[in-house]
């Protein structure tokens, strides 16, 4: 694909086909993932590519703690709750994505079973866990760095006919992901990104999320005439 074609083409998918994702297909991503900047070229990250029975245990104890009243337990800062025009834009995109859906506000549990979904990484064959070292975990620039390229990853999925969405509920039960992917307790678990072969008859797969316009999240200076 073209640059624009990526960008612009891209969106986040919540519904896969079951076919498993070779293995050098994924490798080829993290490759073109790793291209990222990052500060003073730290390169902060780490990548546990998941899939199969480990990944079925991450789902299982994802669910079975959030419907046994585990309180959040994911291991990055998070801050205070969305409000404002950022609630807003959230609020939207949710419309937008249970109105594909056909779930209506009144269905609580249709609206229960689409925040399962998230839980269980909705579903994809293959689950990247980001993570950093936990030596860096006080530095905000590695917090950019892990965006920039998770942001990079989804990107070079796209460009091979992958779909991929980047998922906090999938890691909010970080004691589960910990145990099931092996994560070295020198390593803060920042994202989930579910994987795989995007189904697109699923129809939140079709939701395309609304962005501002430049003109509103831009300031120019010295370009005057």
């Amino acid at each position: 694909m073209e640059f624009d074609e990526v960008i612009l083409g891209r969106r986040s998918i919540r519904g896969y086909k079951p076919d498993p994702v070779p293995g050098d297909l994924i490798e080829e991503v993290l490759r073109l993932a790793m291209r990222a900047p990052s500060s003073y070229n730290s390169q902060p990250y780490y990548f546990h590519v998941i899939t199969g029975e480990p990944l079925d245990r991450i789902r299982a104890g994802n669910v079975g703690r959030i419907r046994d009243g585990h309180p959040d337990a994911r291991e990055f800062r998070t801050g205070q709750p969305f409000a404002g025009a950022h609630r807003e834009r959230q609020v939207a995109v949710a419309k937008q994505l249970l109105g594909a859906m056909g779930i209506s506000r009144e269905d609580a549990q249709g609206r229960d079973e689409w925040v399962l979904r998230g839980f269980r990484q909705f579903d994809a064959p293959v689950c990247i866990i980001i993570t950093y070292d936990r030596l860096l975990a006080d530095s905000d620039d590695t917090a950019f760095d892990c965006g920039a390229v998770a942001t990079a990853l989804v990107n070079a999925a796209w460009s091979r006919g992958l779909g991929a969405v980047i998922n906090s509920q999938g890691i909010m039960q970080s004691p589960v992901v910990r145990e099931a992917a092996r994560v070295p307790q020198d390593q803060v678990i920042m994202k989930s990104i579910a994987l795989g072969w995007p189904d697109m008859s699923f129809a939140a797969n079709t939701v395309v999320s609304e962005r501002r316009t430049v003109a509103e999240a831009t300031t120019f200076v010295g370009f005057e005439d």
